[in-house]
Order: structure tokens, then C-alpha cells, then sequence
């Protein structure tokens, strides 16, 4: 996203050349934008048009609502979309706090007050809110758009280790005879494959191949090397079990 709208201040373009980041704002138009920013690159490209010398604009004023945006943009794009929806989630929460001000402005006593807070929801709550923080203003950092991480330092809230319950293969049956025929088929796969609801939930008969006895699920996580013989390796985003 190189041309974007800030509320209340105009536009701005942004963009990254060669490991070089060259920014410019308010513009009135989008067009006057896109206009400047053609221009500006114009220029970096036959020097000989610059008539004076100009230096790279690394100005790191971007405001905490811009540098949300722009790694939403990214989570967006290169994330699920379950792992977005929960981003935005928090993020409406950070930017109603922080969004109008710099990044820069941002301290760690504003972050550190804000996970206390969060403290008393739950230690978990707060630690999802420092983990999701700190890839932001990483991501800012990484892109040049800020030059620090105000989480820098900060730990995460201790946790008391519960023990899952985990059901017996009886009990699960249990469940399952209880269940009408047709969600019973559904609980049985669920069962056998131990795979994710979502990826259950996307299964085709052109997965399933009852001669071979395997059925593939597709998965967005990454593929270790299998060791079981149960388990085949496939490139690409699935992964393979044998049916019993």
C-alpha cells in the first residue's frame, strides 16, 4: 500500500526502493498523491532530473494507527483469515488508545499500564497482547518506519500450568453412539485423522481415496519429516494419513 489515507490529515505515499524508504505527506487528492509519488520515483531513477541534491526521506512520524494498518495490510495478505479477524479484534482495541499519536510517542509505561489492565481478564490475555504488539512494532522496525520496539524488555506474565483433561478412547465412543448417523460419520473423521475442524470442514471426495486408504487435508502449517510409517510427507500444503 504505497498511497493510503490518514483520517484528519490527508494523503501520504509510501513506498521502499532498493532498501531505501521514501515517504511524503498531506496531499489534499489522492490524484496529487499518486502524482508526487510518480514524480519521486521518476527522480530516483534519472538523478540527472533532481536539480539539487535531495536525501532519503526516512522520517519515522507514522502514527500507531497508520503502522497498524499498514501490518494488517501484511497479516492480510500472508496469514489466515481466522489469525486476521483476531488481529483486527485487538488491534481496534490498541489503536482507541494509542491511534492517533506517534509511534514514537508510544513509551513502554503506556504498554506496560495497558497489559496490567489486561492482567485482570487473564495472564494469558495479556501475553496474546504482548506477542501481537511486538510483531507490529517489529514489523515497523523491519520496514524502517519506526527505529524502536517500545516491548523491548518486556516479559511475559506467569502462567499457572493446568492439566488438560484429556477424554478415554471409551468416552469418546460414548459421545459418538449418542450422535444422529450423519453427525456421527462427521465425528468418526474427526476421530481417525485427528485433524483440525477447519481442514475436516474443507475435505472433497477427490481427497479421499478408499483404494489406497488415505485422505488428504490441507493445512496452512508447515510440514516437519514425518517418523511414523502412518504419516507420508507430500510437498506442498497438505499432509497425508493412512486410513485404518
Amino acid at each position: 500500500m504505497s498511497v493510503y489515507f490518514v483520517e484528519k490529515k490527508g494523503w501520504r505515499y509510501d513506498f521502499t526502493k532498493k532498501g531505501q524508504r521514501y515517504t511524503d505527506q498531506w496531499y489534499q487528492t489522492k490524484k496529487d498523491a499518486n502524482r508526487a509519488e510518480a514524480k519521486r520515483k521518476e527522480e530516483i531513477l534519472n538523478p540527472s532530473l533532481v536539480p539539487v541534491q535531495t536525501e532519503v526521506e526516512t522520517s519515522t512520524d507514522i502514527t500507531f494507527s497508520e503502522l497498524v494498518n499498514l501490518r494488517l495490510d501484511h497479516v492480510k495478505a500472508y496469514n489466515s483469515e481466522s489469525h486476521y479477524r483476531e488481529y483486527v479484534y485487538m488491534a481496534k482495541r490498541w489503536v482507541a488508545l494509542w491511534g492517533a499519536i506517534d509511534c514514537k510517542a508510544v513509551n513502554r509505561q503506556m504498554i506496560e499500564k495497558f497489559l496490567f489492565k489486561r492482567t485482570k481478564v487473564s495472564a494469558f490475555t495479556a501475553n496474546k497482547e504482548i506477542r501481537y504488539l511486538k510483531a507490529t512494532f517489529n514489523y515497523g522496525k523491519k520496514r524502517e518506519l519506526i527505529d524502536r520496539n517500545p516491548l523491548e524488555g518486556i516479559g511475559f506474565f506467569p502462567m499457572d500450568k493446568r492439566i488438560k483433561a484429556v477424554p478415554s478412547s471409551d468416552d469418546i465412543n460414548k459421545v459418538i453412539a449418542v450422535a444422529d448417523p450423519e453427525t456421527q460419520d462427521y465425528l468418526w473423521v474427526i476421530r481417525e485423522t485427528m485433524g483440525r475442524i477447519s481442514e475436516i470442514n474443507r475435505l472433497e471426495w477427490k481427497d479421499v481415496n478408499l483404494t489406497e486408504r488415505y485422505v488428504v487435508l490441507y493445512t496452512r502449517k508447515k510440514i516437519g519429516l514425518w517418523t511414523k510409517l502412518s504419516y507420508k510427507p507430500r510437498i506442498g500444503s497438505s499432509k497425508w494419513l493412512l486410513l485404518a
